[in-house]
């Protein structure tokens, strides 16, 4: 398989956005999300999904060179307005600033609306664990999954990320949709000529399915957690909704293309309670035990929720980051 170092997919990535009306410090840092992404084997949001961006940008659909503004500010909490901006800019600094806040107050919040898609969610997390917080934020998207019990599809399968910090850098995070699988996932299985491990969705014959190729033929998901991941799209929709009075998954629906989003930043400072060591044995603590569980397999691993993603991007930096041809040309020929 063709690897690339981590830098050589900066440099593509930051031509292409400069290309397309970025400013050299914007494209840095969005060249650089993408590329992280794809450093922590998060393919189907790092390059995977680049050409996709590029897609929007042609069409106008994202602004390079708008940024999100702060519209309300009360003590902890701020609502901000997207400007339909590039997602992950707007993401970046919405966590930035809820990380501000919670250095002040102990907690604080934006509510981010009418953005773009953030791309991987979990960045922010990683971000908001970087800065010596806890990190919780999701996202609405378009309506791409069926309310349990439904055919058509009337909810998002909002991502949703939750990151407790170590001083040392190795986080504990997790970043899921509520889908059992997320559509890059599902791209990216297709892509390698892989099946799912577990059911993801539905085929043209209204049957649960692992074979992403006829998931995406109906684009109906599954929850995780059927009726439980259900509910729980529906209410991180409506709270996005309510606290950025901004676009639902419903109106998004509406534009065409997914944008336009809701999302909610929230950062906790565990220092106004702990000592940065207290935090680390906590931790360490916990993952211990995880680590000490009895795996299913002889010989297999059990996993805390990050581990795979620091193992990766060491491994990728070493080595350097495996790619699908296909999609690395395109970005060549952009």
């Amino acid at each position: 398989m063709l690897r690339i170092k981590y830098d050589d997919m900066v440099a593509e990535f930051k031509r292409v956005l400069i290309s397309r009306g970025f400013s050299e410090k914007n494209a840095s840092d969005a060249a650089a999300v993408f590329a992280s992404n794809s450093l922590d084997g998060i393919y189907s949001h790092g390059l995977n999904r680049f050409p996709r961006v590029v897609e929007y940008l042609d069409k106008g659909e994202i602004d390079p060179e708008v940024t999100a503004t702060c519209e309300m500010s009360m003590g902890a909490i701020e609502r901000w307005d997207g400007h339909r901006g590039f997602g992950p800019l707007n993401a970046k600094q919405a966590m930035d600033r809820a990380c501000e806040l919670a250095k002040q107050y102990g907690i604080g919040m934006v509510a981010l609306g009418n953005s773009n898609h953030w791309m991987r969610g979990g960045s922010y997390g990683w971000q908001a664990a970087d800065q010596g917080c806890i990190g919780i934020c999701w996202s609405n998207t378009m309506p791409n999954m069926p309310a349990w019990g439904a055919k058509d599809r009337r909810i998002g399968n909002n991502p949703i990320i939750f990151a407790v910090p170590k001083s040392n850098g190795d986080h504990v995070v997790v970043d899921c949709a509520v889908s059992q699988f997320s559509y890059g996932k599902i791209e990216e299985t297709r892509l390698k000529g892989q099946q799912l491990p577990v059911p993801g969705g539905y085929d043209e014959n209204d049957n649960l399915t692992t074979d992403p190729a006829a998931i995406e033929k109906t684009w109906r998901v599954l929850p995780m957690g059927y009726w439980k991941g259900s509910g729980i799209s529906i209410l991180m929709d409506l709270i996005a909704t309510v606290l950025t009075d901004a676009n639902s998954v419903r109106k998004i629906g509406t534009f065409g293309d997914e944008v336009g989003l809701s999302q909610i930043m929230i950062a906790i400072d565990p220092g106004k309670f702990n000592e940065p060591g207290t935090t680390d044995r906590i931790v360490d603590e916990l993952v211990e035990d995880i680590k000490g569980s009895t795996p299913i397999k002889e010989g297999g691993v059990v996993y805390y929720p990050g581990e795979i993603e620091i193992n990766t991007r060491r491994d990728n930096k070493a080595n350097g980051i495996p790619v699908i041809e296909e999609k690395w040309n395109a970005v060549l020929g952009f």
